[in-house]
């Protein structure tokens, strides 16, 4: 199993941006790491963040073999 670092990317800057949003101006900062981060950081960031990594995790064959998995 894989991790669909794309997606989760996408939630942790659209979360990290409501934080903003609803000001807390210093989540600016999280958006420029969760955008610039490998994927190592970015799993540090969203479990920051009480993240569940398991709703992001894909099968590779599947996915291949023109599966779904948003």
């Amino acid at each position: 199993m894989a991790i669909d670092y794309e997606r989760l990317r996408e939630d942790v800057m659209d979360f990290i941006g409501t934080a903003m949003a609803a000001f807390a101006p210093m989540a600016m900062i999280d958006v420029i790491a969760a955008q610039k981060a490998s994927n190592e950081e970015l799993l540090q960031i969203a479990k920051r963040y009480d993240f569940d990594i398991g709703l992001y995790y894909i099968d590779e064959e599947w996915t291949k073999a023109g599966g779904i998995f948003h």
